[in-house]
């Protein structure tokens, strides 16, 4: 099936929208040169599930499903927070990444999220590897503590 272009777009827009894609998504290869280069500049969150994130997740990278957002556990004002969800078609790493920017905490969308990595066949850690993991079952404990007095 051919498509036919049936305007002309506007290149003034088409700069922004471009110069906007670079300085807010980051591809699966770029981010696994940071992480091997050990950039300390950056911190991998990933807003999937908790299950999900148990199973396989991006090295180094902490976990903030969407109940946690207000916490904005882990996150970093001085670093750039990078976000993914599950694939390409997924707004949720989109929806974090407006929330967690209007707390004032800088963020870059990975583009194609987790499946993109995977994909690569980039490295992957499992939930022991997760250093913030003991935290995050703290405060979980602490609600419930919370809820029952």
């Amino acid at each position: 099936m051919q498509t036919a272009i049936t305007r002309i777009h506007d290149p003034a827009r088409a700069l922004a929208y471009f110069e906007d894609k670079l300085a807010f998504t980051v591809g699966p290869v770029e981010l696994e040169r940071l992480v091997k280069s050990g950039d300390g500049n950056i911190v991998i969150v990933d807003v999937r599930e908790v299950e999900d994130f148990a199973k396989s997740h991006i090295p180094g990278a902490i976990n903030l499903p969407r109940g946690t957002w207000a916490g904005a556990l882990g996150l970093s004002k001085h670093k750039t927070n990078i976000v993914y969800c599950y694939a390409l078609l997924c707004h949720l790493a989109a929806s974090a990444c407006v929330e967690f920017a209007a707390k004032g905490y800088p963020v870059m969308e990975l583009e194609g999220g987790f499946k993109a990595w995977e994909e690569q066949e980039f490295d992957i850690e499992h939930e022991t590897s997760n250093r913030l993991k003991k935290v995050h079952e703290r405060l979980v404990n602490r609600r419930h503590m919370v809820t029952r007095s």
